[in-house]
């Protein structure tokens, strides 16, 4: 897990070394372990370690084997390595260090762009060829690590995050209408490649780029998601056994293939608690973290009850932060600073601080991000199915987050754009592979919303710490097994059915039946007191006057009722403008 940057210049001029160095200081908190530089004519790379798989030097980036003619730079780990080497070794390659990143440098030489399908895990990498002076960048199938882009005509930038990207310099920090509305109506939301300023691209997952020293370009998907049943009737007892056996591989996997320990980020729901109780199965050791902060008279703001059940009973070397709303006021500005794109989510903020602890004992964690998208976990999955209308008025009607009306109420003119955000959710749950509505919909939100929602932020505040975060439930091949079972298996017993049936032989059965948490912070939600207050602030500031983003009208309307507007999945409006704000005051309005 690490920091990767670069540039490729197509106009014979050579790197900006300078600028080179600036991108990889603002990524130096993702790999404080050791920071490495290559150049070779238009080429140069940087790259910050974080070291999770062979410590030694020999596994320092960027990579170079002379012997083959390529250079690399990594972010992320690769858990079937050690039977890629196997292999590779058979077909009479030697290693000189032994991790996974040269596992990915072999592998690409033996196979070139296929070998990227045969790599199990989170990455993003760029591997340079110095005899045919091309760039090949790749991203994991579910984005779980980010690949972002600056190009014009004289030079293409990439780099982990978007602070690095502006840190380089000469990017266009317009705003992007369209990608406001994506942004605006699923929750922060916006799809690869677009992000909401048009300087700023994101290779979209599951897709390798090649670009030529002249700037010639091709870009593939190698990896698409079927969402339909086997031809053959497969009973339901079956299905269970066939997603435990699955899910038992996925998360004995991903906490055994480190050189460090690997704890369990708990929070007291169904999916981290059913993770401890796999390991616990599997015999590993373990060490859960959770955090909570204050209750509001609303909702509660810890599920310290909940996770305590599970660390009693498995044993866990457990450890709970509690966090008070001062605190958490106090470290906003910190969550937002490392956002490489605004995230509304009120849980960001608390990964966040939750990072900051653990990262102070482990260097690597497991999370439970990723079942609810993959197995049906959501409260607004039944309400769109039993909703009348096509694909997109069903879904629309229970996740977007305002109507396209509602925009021209919202933004001035010149950020208002047509409803590309139907269009685009339209055109994605109509694509071929997937036999029902949730099918499309489930499909839809394993491949694009969770990449830009739970997946991003997961990885933004861990690595913000030097903290590894792997997401078991977001293995390639249990989502590929996930994607065939029927719906209503998935949907059962008020969603996630067959993880419940498969947690009721593993964890206590309070954690089952419980109310589904959401890793809740009332004051990001209920906002009042000094959170209000900071709010008010920042929307009356003259940088928001300024910026003419939004209608004042609109903006007042909220403020004087900030409990009353709420989108369809219960996010508050007014966190939803202050934050977007605030990050453009922290991004943009200081370069």
């Amino acid at each position: 897990m690490c920091g990767i940057c670069g540039e490729l210049r197509f106009d014979q001029s050579s790197p900006d070394l300078t600028a080179l160095a600036r991108m990889m200081a603002a990524m130096e908190r993702r790999g404080p372990d050791h920071g490495g530089n290559f150049g070779d004519g238009p080429l140069a790379f940087g790259h910050r370690r974080l070291s999770i798989i062979d410590l030694s030097e020999a596994s320092d980036q960027p990579l170079h084997d002379p012997e083959l003619g390529l250079v690399l730079v990594f972010n992320g780990t690769i858990y079937n390595y050690p039977e890629l080497r196997e292999e590779l070794i058979g077909l009479g390659y030697h290693f000189f260090s032994q991790g996974d990143t040269e596992v990915i440098l072999k592998a690409y030489h033996a196979w070139g762009p296929a070998g990227v399908a045969r790599l199990n895990g989170m990455f993003a990498f760029a591997l340079w060829d110095l005899h045919r002076h091309e760039l090949f960048l790749a991203r994991d199938r579910t984005g779980i690590k980010p690949l972002y882009l600056s190009r014009d005509n004289q030079r293409l930038r990439f780099a982990s995050n978007t602070q690095a990207l502006l840190a380089g310099g000469g990017v266009d920090t317009a705003l992007d209408p369209a990608a406001l509305h994506h942004h605006f109506s699923l929750h922060t939301v916006v799809p690869a490649p677009d992000t909401i300023l048009r300087g700023i691209k994101k290779l979209p997952p599951a897709h390798w780029m090649r670009i030529s020293r002249d700037g010639a370009t091709t870009c593939e998907p190698y990896w698409t998601l079927d969402a339909r049943r086997p031809t053959e009737t497969v009973p339901e007892e079956e299905w269970v056994a066939r997603i435990r056996q699955q899910l038992f591989t996925a998360v004995e996997r991903q906490h055994r293939v480190a050189d460090v320990p690997v704890g369990v980020l708990l929070s007291g729901g169904l999916d981290s608690s059913l993770l401890v109780g796999i390991l616990a199965q599997l015999g590993a050791s373990l060490d859960t973290f959770t955090i909570g902060f204050e209750d509001d008279a609303r909702e509660a703001g810890n599920e310290f009850f909940y996770s305590d059940i599970i660390a009693r009973h498995f044993g866990t070397r457990h450890r709970r932060h509690l966090m008070t709303n001062a605190q958490v006021l106090a470290r906003i500005p910190e969550a937002v600073a490392n956002m490489s794109e605004p995230m509304v989510s009120q849980d960001v903020t608390s990964f966040y601080l939750l990072g900051e602890q653990v990262a102070k004992e482990m260097k690597a964690v497991l999370s439970g991000q990723g079942a609810d998208e993959v197995f049906g976990g959501y409260f607004w999955y039944p309400l769109m199915d039993a909703e009348a209308g096509t694909p997109l008025e069903r879904f629309r009607k229970h996740y977007f987050d305002r109507p396209h009306s509602e925009f021209a109420q919202m933004l001035e003119p010149a950020f208002l754009s047509d409803d590309v955000t139907s269009a685009l959710v339209a055109h994605e749950l109509a694509k071929p592979g997937a036999d029902s509505f949730i099918d499309q919909i489930l499909r839809f939100d394993a491949t694009t919303l969770i990449v830009d929602d739970p997946v991003k932020r997961v990885d933004n505040m861990t690595m913000a710490w030097g903290l590894e975060a792997r997401v078991p439930f977001l293995d390639h091949e249990l989502i590929e097994l996930a994607m065939q079972v029927p719906p209503h298996l998935k949907l059962a017993h008020g969603g996630k059915g067959l993880l419940k049936t498969i947690a009721r032989q593993l964890i206590p059965a309070e954690v089952i039946d419980r109310p589904k948490g959401y890793f809740p912070m009332p004051a990001l939600k209920f906002l009042s007191g000094s959170f209000l207050e900071w709010v008010r602030e920042l929307l009356n500031s003259n940088a928001c006057r300024r910026r003419g983003l939004y209608r004042r009208s609109y903006v007042d309307k909220l403020l004087a009722e900030p409990d009353r507007y709420f989108t369809a999945i219960k996010g508050s409006k007014l966190w939803h403008l202050a934050l977007l704000e605030f990050w453009l005051q922290t991004h943009i309005d200081r370069h």
